[in-house]
């Protein structure tokens, strides 16, 4: 962790005294400056290449690219008590324009997921509401009955408990009560609105299995990690208890 501590205070050092976006340039220079065998034997040397990859691979994973001969400039340039070669305007101005490039990169990038999401969302809907048994609502949702209960109905003002497993379309799991092995207790509407209908639909002892088209879910704005923008999202569920 340290170390990881310390390779994120020298890129945030070095992003602020060189950063550069000429692609070619940076292949080029590596290419040229890159020693054909170099050991790496003492500390200084071993820190230094941990220090590198760690740099390296977080500026690769941001879609940005070094210029290699000013970033070793810049470090010989602090070590010597150089002065800056950037005004602290060009430094605000170059931070300013990676920002923003960064953030459309990001913007592009979430809106081709959401529409590559919402059409693989809909053929899976589309072929789901074939299958036997399978209930489609007004609203979109598509519930399937997998075991009958004969318990109570909850209502919007109730809290209820429940096992559930959920799942992507393509069976990434994403969260699972059962794996917890604890059942989870909400109010009815405190979750994500396919699950307020889906919920008002069953009765206790009921277990179903939903597709939740995204607009019923998470929406554009996804959810952690692996729930992306406008994903489909599938469950199986268990009412188990009404408080």
């Amino acid at each position: 962790m340290k170390l990881k501590s310390l390779a994120f205070l020298t890129a945030s050092s070095l992003f602020l005294a060189a950063c550069g976006n000429d692609k070619a340039s940076t292949t080029e220079t590596a290419a040229e400056s890159a020693p054909a065998e170099q050991a790496l034997t003492t500390t200084d040397q071993k820190l230094s290449y941990i220090v590198g990859t760690n740099l390296g691979g977080q500026f690769k994973r941001d879609g940005l690219t070094l210029d290699l001969a000013a970033l070793s400039l810049a470090i010989e340039d602090v070590n010597s008590g150089a002065p800056s070669r950037l005004s602290d305007e060009e430094v605000n101005q170059t931070i300013t324009l990676i920002q923003q490039q960064a953030q459309e990169m990001q913007q592009q990038a979430r809106e081709a997921q959401s529409a590559e999401n919402k059409a693989a969302g809909l053929a899976y809907l589309e072929e789901n509401a074939k299958k036997e048994g399978v209930v489609v609502t007004e609203s979109g949702l598509q519930y399937k009955e997998v075991v009958s209960g004969e318990g109570a109905i909850p209502t919007a003002d109730q809290t209820v408990v429940v096992h559930y497993k959920g799942t992507l379309i393509d069976g990434t799991q994403f969260d699972s009560s059962y794996d917890r092995g604890t059942p989870a207790e909400f109010p009815v509407t405190g979750v994500i609105q396919g699950w307020v209908e889906a919920l008002q639909l069953m009765n206790v002892g009921d277990k179903f299995e939903l597709a939740i088209p995204s607009d019923l879910a998470y929406g554009q704005r996804g959810s952690g990690q692996v729930i992306g923008p406008d994903a489909t999202l599938l469950f199986e569920v268990e009412l188990l208890e009404i408080k």
